[in-house]
């Protein structure tokens, strides 16, 4: 028979947060188109695209999942993947499927606030997947939020910033145009910009200059070639830009040539970032290994999610190495993404990349975050402070909802 001492306990322990399982779960399909403007720029670039990546499809706007995970309690966690077909390399369908047909029998009934135990079950079970399990592992993190009414910083190691500074971005088109965007983004309080290379050395040298130049000696500058060159061609152009002062370049050879990273970090003083060729925390420490970057690229779908993303960033931190975060994501994973950047302030070193809301019809949030004086403020409230926009998710879900139940 059991002592009073151990009922109460139990009594205690099944009424704590913690014993919050996750019993529904529904995914939504969404596409939100550019805004005019962007797509206007982007059509009166090379290709296309704002960029020097060679795919061949139109891109006319984001294509995102959309998760909620559903406690017994009633309380929702929201998540949210990004996926383009060229980088990613998975359709929304996919993901869905992924999860239906793969994840969601490890996630129901799991407790949001075992991340580790259900990231470590989800792997031993589910191949590489990425961007599926980052997607749910991200609503854990809100999920875990709502049901405390603590910010999700707080499982993260606390909040250690209130704002964090942003960079903006350039698209590639002439340097004319690239320098008058930039200062226009100077002039709202930005001093970190990247700006898209790749339409080979005398360009890219024309365009780094004119910015340098523009924006004076005190802003700092990040280049992105989208896999433009091969690695003779980039330690070329790397070479050319380094005199006006890098912060990094930013996936310079082709996605999956890490030894062609590795050369070309070996003979430029430059530090590289993988993007495209970075997607688990196992590509993290190779890069890292191999010296074939020096500074860490980190969003909501790559590594993985939030707790791949903490480690990632502490062992990058470990080894000297400062982090980017970057992406153009809906105003969930934005959210998801100030959260770590406070959670991790101190060792990023670099301002982050968030332009969604500069480059979306929508951001699918109620309240917008504040972008102001060239900072995003870290949202208040529990979870991610945010709230899905039910009528703007309707508005632009491309399918209906899939709900799965324990």
């Amino acid at each position: 028979m059991l002592s009073e001492r151990t009922v109460r306990y139990n009594r205690r322990m099944s009424s704590s947060p913690r014993s919050a399982r996750i019993v529904r779960i529904e995914l939504v399909p969404v596409h939100v188109p550019f805004r005019a403007a962007v797509r206007e720029a982007m059509a009166g670039s090379a290709g296309g695209l704002g960029m020097a990546i060679a795919a061949e499809e139109p891109w006319t706007g984001g294509d995102f999942v959309i998760v909620r995970l559903v406690a017994e309690d009633g309380s929702v966690g929201v998540g949210e993947a990004f996926v383009w077909l060229p980088e990613t390399g998975v359709s929304p369908a996919q993901v869905i499927d992924t999860v239906a047909h793969g994840l969601a029998r490890y996630v129901l009934g799991a407790s949001p606030f075992d991340v580790e135990a259900l990231r470590l079950r989800m792997d031993a079970n589910v191949a590489r997947s990425e961007v599926a399990k980052g997607l749910v592992d991200l609503a854990c993190y809100d999920l875990m939020g709502r049901i405390t009414g603590r910010p999700a910083c707080d499982f993260m190691g606390g909040r250690h910033a209130d704002t964090l500074p942003l960079a903006a971005l350039i698209p590639l088109t002439d340097a004319a145009s690239m320098t008058s965007l930039a200062l226009a983004f100077q002039r709202s309080g930005t001093t970190s910009f990247r700006l898209k290379l790749g339409q080979g050395l005398a360009a890219d040298r024309a365009i780094v200059a004119a910015a340098r130049e523009a924006l004076g000696p005190e802003a700092r500058l990040r280049v992105d070639y989208n896999q433009a060159y091969d690695a003779d061609q980039a330690i070329r152009a790397i070479a050319a830009i380094a005199p006006f002062g890098i912060d990094c370049a930013e996936q310079p050879v082709r996605a999956d040539d890490w030894l062609a990273m590795a050369r070309v970090q070996r003979a430029v003083d430059v530090p590289l970032m993988a993007h495209e060729g970075c997607f688990s925390l196992t590509d993290v420490t190779a890069l890292i290994e191999l010296d074939a970057v020096r500074v860490l690229g980190v969003n909501s779908e790559r590594p993985g999610g939030l707790t791949q993303a903490l480690r990632a960033i502490d062992y990058a931190a470990r080894r000297g190495l400062g982090t980017i975060l970057h992406n153009q994501p809906l105003g969930i994973a934005s959210a998801a993404q100030v959260h770590l950047g406070a959670a991790r302030a101190g060792v990023l070193g670099h301002a982050m990349e968030l332009f969604g809301h500069v480059m979306l019809e929508d951001d699918l949030i109620v309240e917008p975050l504040d972008y102001s004086g060239g900072h995003v403020r870290v949202p208040d409230g529990p979870g991610f402070g945010v709230t899905l926009d039910e009528d703007a998710l309707d508005r632009f879900a491309t399918g209906p909802p899939l709900r799965l139940e324990r």
